[in-house]
């Protein structure tokens, strides 16, 4: 063995330090009943556990009800529902994995068939709802048309975010990401393109990043200090006019300032027909440069698949992680192999251990 390659070095964030940096990325399971996490999720969080990932990231977890993307999504607008992730929560820790979760709106985009039931609106009489969003426009001709907020409702949505950490906090979650990517509530506050407002929420951009600063100042509250938060944005809307990087360099300087640790840089979501130019690590020079002229730390995300590709990413000083989510889709164990295929002895679960290679070690 040689020197530990650099995606298999620690990473501190505050007090928590990840043994390696290796994150699962946040994937919907549109497996829940009223946002009720069941076995799916303990066993779908769990493999990826004992996988070998540093932190395993919950799917988009709504906040309230009507922030679903699907009926079938995840949410943690309740006890009931924070009792429910529990046990998939421990199982995790457990494994000496840190746990995460993505907390997250999704705004006009909600009330939408999971993938493979349909596409566009779920209507209220099939178990839909209004979403709301910065206003009254839809996402796309097949989606739903919003409600746009009102100051109370924009409140109420703070209030939600921060309820919700502060029952992600109680079962043990361990890290805290806000989504504001994807064209889901806070991306569609941040980007003039889906923003038409004429109050202290539309216009300019600092009117603009408030309600994800806001919510960030609301999770951020109920977060210990020795604990980090996370948020994910999308980078671009790939759309000229929209959301760009120079916008997200800025909020990131921002973001940094009022108390979160990680940008976990994404792009699009927010245009139905954005031409996106997609290929292996096409989103990581946003993490690049937000990491270089913001001064925080980043994640990469997007088309990573290579144990090499991730470890030049980190070695390249691109990112201080990477986010796999396909990959790790196709392969739990990923981290494992990875560590092989780089020369670096993983720590390898006990009761797997006859399986493993030489020199792999028992955790």
């Amino acid at each position: 063995m040689g020197s530990m390659p650099h995606l298999f070095a620690p990473l501190t964030l505050r007090e928590l330090t990840f043994p390696n940096r290796i994150f699962v990325s946040p994937m919907c399971q549109y497996s829940s009943d009223d946002g009720l996490a069941n076995p799916w999720h303990l066993v779908h969080l769990g493999s990826r556990a004992v996988g070998g990932a540093a932190l395993v990231m919950t799917e988009a977890t709504a906040v309230t009800p009507e922030g679903r993307i699907s009926p079938q999504d995840l949410g943690l607008w309740s006890d009931a529902h924070a009792e429910a992730l529990a046990p998939a929560i421990a199982f995790i820790k457990q494994q000496g994995r840190i746990p995460g979760m993505q907390l997250a709106h999704a705004g006009r985009k909600g009330s939408t068939h999971r993938p493979w039931s349909g596409h566009g609106e779920v209507a209220p009489s099939e178990g839909g709802w209004t979403p709301v969003g910065p206003d009254s426009h839809a996402f796309a001709p097949n989606y739903p048309v919003p409600e746009a907020l009102d100051l109370a409702g924009v409140a109420s949505i703070v209030a939600a975010f921060r309820a919700a950490a502060r029952r992600a906090r109680a079962i043990g979650i361990e890290v805290a990401e806000v989504h504001a990517a994807h064209g889901y509530l806070l991306h569609e506050f941040l980007s003039p393109l889906s923003n038409s407002r004429v109050d202290a929420y539309g216009g300019s951009f600092e009117n603009r990043v408030r309600l994800c600063l806001e919510v960030v100042d609301a999770v951020r509250t109920e977060w210990p200090e020795s604990l980090p938060v996370f948020v994910r944005i999308s980078a671009t809307d790939w759309v000229e006019g929209g959301w760009d990087i120079e916008q997200s360099i800025a909020l990131a300087r921002l973001l940094s300032a009022h108390g979160v640790d990680l940008v976990d840089c994404s792009t699009g979501g927010n245009v139905a027909k954005a031409s996106i130019p997609v290929g292996p690590g096409y989103q990581v020079p946003f993490a690049e440069r937000i990491r270089r002229e913001a001064g925080i730390a980043t994640g990469a995300v997007g088309m990573i698949t290579t144990p090499q590709q991730a470890n030049a990413i980190i070695e390249s000083g691109q990112a201080d992680c990477v986010l796999l989510a396909r990959e790790l889709l196709r392969d739990p164990y990923w981290p494992l192999h990875a560590a092989e295929a780089l020369g670096h002895a993983a720590n390898w679960p006990a009761q797997y251990l006859r399986a493993a290679p030489a020199g792999a070690v028992s955790r």
